[in-house]
């Protein structure tokens, strides 16, 4: 089993802030961690494999947060994931139309086209090759509210 973080496309290493991290199967993870990295932009920041699958990836987006995914195996299928094509997920990003030439450029499905929303963001969204929704935006949420007296 390899468990050696890849640490080639972060410098320096740190260990990033609680976050939430949506999780996801693939039926083709190597695949999927290709083309999420390759083609979208994620980091990839560790790969661990088990006897031929992929037990756990961690994706970093250069923004802040991050994905994990692994091999779908339906004996041990984590229920948070769900079955492989059916998650979604919202990254936030400041390039948002320099993303979206770049995935229409490399004919990535679009099935939102990028415009501006009335709550803000300027956003659009892909499926990639296992049928996952991404949205990406500027949206970064409403501020917070402060403790109360």
């Amino acid at each position: 089993m390899n468990t050696t973080p890849d640490t080639t496309q972060h410098q320096p290493l740190t260990t990033p802030a609680p976050a939430i991290w949506p999780a996801l199967q693939a039926e083709d993870a190597p695949a999927l961690i290709d083309f999420l990295v390759g083609t979208v932009g994620f980091l990839r920041t560790a790969v661990y494999e088990d006897g031929g699958r992929v037990a756990h990836a961690q994706l970093d987006w250069p923004e802040g947060g991050g994905i994990m995914l692994g091999s779908y195996d339906p004996e041990s299928a984590s229920e948070a994931c769900g079955t492989p094509g059916t998650s979604g997920a919202y990254i936030v990003t400041d390039q948002v139309d320099a993303l979206y030439e770049r995935l229409t450029a490399a004919g990535v499905r679009i099935t939102a086209e990028i415009e501006d929303k009335p709550y803000g963001s300027r956003e659009f969204g892909i499926a990639d090759p296992e049928g996952n929704r991404w949205s990406f935006g500027t949206y970064r949420g409403e501020p917070r509210p402060g403790p109360t007296p």
